[in-house]
């Protein structure tokens, strides 16, 4: 018996050193149902920068780890699938990019004293206003998206009125919405009407017919909305004869959908980086690339690009914490002020865990092609008390 245990303590031993020898990152996302469509670049763009630090010595000289648990893109299973990563011993959670999606994992994350970064969600409670003060996400905030094209379509296309189009379904819409809303009267122009509908919605005939009875057609229309209710909504809204320029959010980035809209020109879609290869960044096209080389395929949208800035933003914290212990990473990450990355500047703080500012690659679709027509950044960031209306 005495020998028995004495092996037993022994192997308890070993596999405790092995453990501590690694940091092992939870990855609580979407491996099925329509979130997928969404986590699955980003993970992969995390892995790639989680690869690049492994092979070059790794984090506090440790080799990271990746786990993973299916959140099937449903709530309740978002949190369990955050539960298991932590019982399995991760030092942070990685979940889902969109906010409703990714919180009851990012809560278990808090719950269990660990950090969490979202993938990609642009939800400003996808941090401190939702989650806790563990929680953060790399990406641009909606409501940035919306302002960098209100004044971008101000300052480049002298757009002068413009007319609301808000896809009520998710928080994303109404973030982008806000963002237009803040800076397009700020920025020079006249917001002429507004209206809704539901991104499952057949039809917006009734909101098609209000923009139609204006005296002058608007020269923007900020449509608010994913797909695929904002591809139906482009379709009609092209198919009643509106010719205004038609703006969107990252969301509708990709070519995937645009056989929906046959021949589309003059849309605007506001990106973190391209997909295709013209990025106005060098390190950028260099990422892009790298992502085809490891998976095969370039990727379907600049949802991609959030999943390797987190683990790179997060990594450079616990290197300058010398602990992955959250509150400590914490501290280190809110000291972060345009801190450098390959898609510009970054910044966190005590109040706010998102980009409010940020330069963005401005992508036109011209007869059903996309590529990147330059770059913009808005002329300020946009204030907190916007960011939580």
């Amino acid at each position: 018996m005495k020998h028995l245990l004495t092996a037993t303590t022994l192997a308890l031993s070993l596999g405790t050193t092995a453990i501590a020898d690694e940091i092992t990152i939870g990855f609580a996302i979407a491996k099925s149902g329509w979130v997928e469509a969404y986590d699955a670049p980003a993970v992969a763009a995390a892995r790639i920068r989680i690869d690049e630090i492994n092979a070059a010595g790794g984090l506090l000289g440790k080799q990271i780890r990746w786990i993973e648990a299916d959140t099937k893109s449903d709530q309740a299973q978002s949190a369990s699938a955050g539960l298991q990563m932590v019982d399995e011993g991760a030092d942070m959670l990685i979940v889902s990019c969109d906010y409703d999606f990714g919180a009851p994992a990012a809560l278990a994350a808090e719950g269990a004293g660990l950090n969490s970064f979202f993938l990609c969600a642009e939800d400003i409670k996808a941090g401190i206003q939702g989650v806790g003060p563990n929680s953060f996400s790399a990406s641009v905030l909606a409501a940035v998206q919306g302002a960098t094209v209100a004044e971008w379509s101000v300052q480049e296309r002298d757009a002068k009125t413009g007319y609301v189009l808000l896809d009520t379904t998710i928080e994303y819409n109404k973030g982008i919405c806000t963002g237009f809303d803040w800076m397009f009267p700020k920025a020079g122009g006249e917001i002429v009407g507004t209206d809704t509908f539901l991104n499952g919605d057949a039809s917006i005939a009734s909101q098609i017919t209000r923009i139609k009875s204006l005296a002058e057609e608007p020269d923007v229309i900020m449509l608010c909305s994913y797909i695929p209710g904002a591809a139906s909504a482009v379709r009609q809204i092209r198919a009643a004869g509106i010719n205004s320029t038609i703006l969107n959010g990252s969301a509708v980035d990709g070519s995937y959908w645009l056989d929906a809209a046959p021949d589309l020109s003059n849309f605007i879609v506001p990106v973190q980086g391209s997909i295709y290869g013209d990025d106005t960044r060098p390190a950028v096209n260099a990422l892009r690339d790298a992502f085809e080389a490891a998976t095969g395929a370039g990727p379907s949208s600049t949802y991609a690009y959030p999943g390797y800035l987190l683990i790179d933003l997060w990594a450079k914290a616990v290197e300058r914490a010398g602990t992955v212990e959250a509150s400590a990473v914490t501290a280190e990450l809110e000291k972060m002020d345009n801190e450098p990355t390959a898609f510009g500047p970054r910044s966190f703080s005590d109040q706010l865990h998102h980009q409010n500012t940020a330069e963005m690659q401005i992508v036109e679709i011209t007869n059903g092609k996309p590529g990147v027509i330059g770059s913009f950044t808005i002329s300020e960031p946009v204030p907190l008390d916007v960011l939580l209306k």
